[in-house]
Protein backbone atom coordinates (compact mmCIF):
# COMPACT_ATOMS: atom_id res chain seq x y z
CA UNK A 1 0.00 0.00 0.00
CA UNK A 2 2.78 2.30 0.81
CA UNK A 3 4.17 1.95 -2.61
CA UNK A 4 0.69 2.79 -3.95
CA UNK A 5 0.38 5.73 -2.20
CA UNK A 6 4.09 6.82 -2.82
CA UNK A 7 3.88 6.23 -6.41
CA UNK A 8 0.46 7.96 -6.97
CA UNK A 9 1.64 10.82 -4.88
CA UNK A 10 4.49 11.22 -6.93
CA UNK A 11 2.72 10.76 -10.29
CA UNK A 12 0.72 13.57 -9.27
CA UNK A 13 3.08 15.71 -8.41
CA UNK A 14 4.91 14.99 -12.06
CA UNK A 15 1.43 15.26 -13.81
CA UNK A 16 1.11 19.04 -12.33
CA UNK A 17 4.71 19.75 -13.43
CA UNK A 18 3.76 18.40 -16.92
CA UNK A 19 0.56 20.44 -17.26
CA UNK A 20 2.78 23.54 -15.74
CA UNK A 21 6.13 23.45 -17.52
CA UNK A 22 5.42 21.53 -20.70
CA UNK A 23 2.72 23.20 -23.17
CA UNK A 24 5.35 25.84 -24.50
CA UNK A 25 5.97 29.49 -23.70
CA UNK A 26 3.53 30.38 -20.60
CA UNK A 27 2.21 33.66 -22.57
CA UNK A 28 -1.43 33.12 -22.62
CA UNK A 29 -1.39 30.54 -19.84
CA UNK A 30 -4.41 31.30 -17.41
CA UNK A 31 -4.11 29.06 -14.17
CA UNK A 32 -7.02 27.96 -12.65
CA UNK A 33 -8.32 27.06 -8.83
CA UNK A 34 -10.87 25.74 -7.39
CA UNK A 35 -11.35 24.22 -3.81
CA UNK A 36 -10.79 20.68 -5.00
CA UNK A 37 -7.88 20.99 -8.27
CA UNK A 38 -5.71 23.27 -9.77
CA UNK A 39 -5.19 23.61 -13.55
CA UNK A 40 -4.27 25.69 -16.57
CA UNK A 41 -6.74 27.36 -19.41
CA UNK A 42 -4.21 27.13 -22.64
CA UNK A 43 -4.13 29.43 -25.30
CA UNK A 44 -4.19 28.01 -28.50
CA UNK A 45 -0.83 27.89 -29.39
CA UNK A 46 -0.31 26.26 -25.94
CA UNK A 47 -2.83 23.81 -26.99
CA UNK A 48 -1.28 23.03 -30.30
CA UNK A 49 1.91 22.46 -28.57
CA UNK A 50 0.79 20.23 -25.88
CA UNK A 51 -0.90 18.11 -28.04
CA UNK A 52 2.92 17.68 -30.66
CA UNK A 53 4.74 16.85 -27.56
CA UNK A 54 5.76 14.25 -25.16
CA UNK A 55 3.42 15.27 -22.19
CA UNK A 56 -0.08 13.48 -22.95
CA UNK A 57 1.82 10.15 -23.50
CA UNK A 58 3.99 10.72 -19.96
CA UNK A 59 0.53 11.16 -18.34
CA UNK A 60 -1.08 8.12 -19.82
CA UNK A 61 2.06 6.30 -18.45
CA UNK A 62 1.11 7.23 -15.41
CA UNK A 63 -2.54 8.08 -15.05
CA UNK A 64 -4.62 5.00 -15.59
CA UNK A 65 -6.82 5.76 -18.28
CA UNK A 66 -9.93 5.37 -16.27
CA UNK A 67 -8.65 8.09 -14.27
CA UNK A 68 -8.52 10.75 -16.88
CA UNK A 69 -11.66 12.73 -17.58
CA UNK A 70 -12.46 14.50 -20.75
CA UNK A 71 -15.52 17.01 -21.06
CA UNK A 72 -15.67 16.80 -25.10
CA UNK A 73 -17.15 19.83 -27.05
CA UNK A 74 -20.34 19.34 -28.16
CA UNK A 75 -19.45 19.39 -31.72
CA UNK A 76 -16.47 16.86 -30.99
CA UNK A 77 -15.81 13.41 -33.67
CA UNK A 78 -14.30 11.62 -30.69
CA UNK A 79 -16.18 8.51 -29.53
CA UNK A 80 -18.36 7.65 -26.98
CA UNK A 81 -19.69 4.39 -25.91
CA UNK A 82 -23.51 3.84 -24.93
CA UNK A 83 -22.71 4.23 -21.01
CA UNK A 84 -21.12 7.83 -21.84
CA UNK A 85 -17.07 6.52 -21.78
CA UNK A 86 -15.15 7.82 -24.37
CA UNK A 87 -13.09 6.34 -26.18
CA UNK A 88 -9.88 8.46 -27.27
CA UNK A 89 -6.72 9.24 -26.02
CA UNK A 90 -5.57 12.58 -24.08
CA UNK A 91 -3.44 13.21 -27.11
CA UNK A 92 -6.98 13.20 -29.26
CA UNK A 93 -9.03 15.19 -27.44
CA UNK A 94 -6.11 18.02 -27.40
CA UNK A 95 -5.13 17.57 -30.89
CA UNK A 96 -8.87 17.75 -31.68
CA UNK A 97 -9.35 21.06 -29.53
CA UNK A 98 -6.17 22.02 -31.45
CA UNK A 99 -7.68 21.49 -35.12
CA UNK A 100 -9.74 23.80 -34.37
CA UNK A 101 -8.44 27.67 -35.10
CA UNK A 102 -9.87 29.54 -32.16
CA UNK A 103 -9.14 25.61 -30.17
CA UNK A 104 -8.06 25.54 -26.53
CA UNK A 105 -8.54 23.09 -23.50
CA UNK A 106 -8.62 23.63 -19.68
CA UNK A 107 -5.93 20.61 -18.31
CA UNK A 108 -7.29 19.89 -14.13
CA UNK A 109 -5.12 17.87 -11.60
CA UNK A 110 -7.59 17.10 -9.46
CA UNK A 111 -7.40 16.78 -5.22
CA UNK A 112 -7.25 12.90 -4.25
CA UNK A 113 -10.46 11.07 -3.85
CA UNK A 114 -12.54 14.17 -5.39
CA UNK A 115 -14.31 14.12 -8.62
CA UNK A 116 -15.26 10.39 -9.12
CA UNK A 117 -11.65 9.75 -8.35
CA UNK A 118 -10.17 11.23 -11.87
CA UNK A 119 -6.69 12.73 -11.40
CA UNK A 120 -6.79 14.57 -14.73
CA UNK A 121 -9.55 16.38 -16.43
CA UNK A 122 -9.14 18.18 -19.85
CA UNK A 123 -12.20 20.26 -21.37
CA UNK A 124 -12.33 20.77 -25.09
CA UNK A 125 -13.55 24.90 -26.06
CA UNK A 126 -13.81 26.34 -29.41
CA UNK A 127 -16.55 28.13 -31.21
Amino acid sequence: MRFGVTSTALGTGFVAAAVVFGAGSATAFAPQAQPDRIGAHLSHSETVALGAGPIPALIAMLVPANRIGAGLHGDTNLHRDADGGIRATLRQVVTEAASHPDGTVTVYLNAPGTRGGRVVDVYQHWN
